[in-house]
């Protein structure tokens, strides 16, 4: 339910990161470990499962806000999750359409 503005102590901007605060460019990182950094964890952390929802549910729309910045990788495994990493002009030369045709 909604509360008013005066029940609160303090209101604060609402500022996230941009992807280049947030990534070390070298690596890659899953939707729950952009969750843990969005909230100034370790990616590693270790969190309940109910936090753990929360912080995913943070993430998803950062990652999508953010698309433009970041590069996606294919999970390592086939039941593994997707990666998302920093976008470098170093790592856009790497990328490769595994669906592009070589002819074109």
């Amino acid at each position: 339910m909604p509360e008013p503005k005066s029940a609160f102590d303090a209101t604060y901007p609402c500022d996230f990161y941009e992807p280049a605060e947030l990534f070390e460019p070298d690596q890659m990182y899953t939707i729950p470990e952009i969750g843990r950094l969005l909230q100034g964890l370790e990616p590693d952390t270790e969190v309940d499962p109910d936090t753990e929802a929360v912080l995913v549910d943070w993430a998803v729309p950062w990652v999508m806000v953010h698309a433009e910045d970041m590069v996606v990788a294919e999970p390592l495994s086939e039941d593994g999750p997707g990666y998302y990493g920093l976008a470098t002009e170093a790592g856009a030369e790497q990328g490769t359409d595994p669906d592009a045709d070589e002819s074109a």
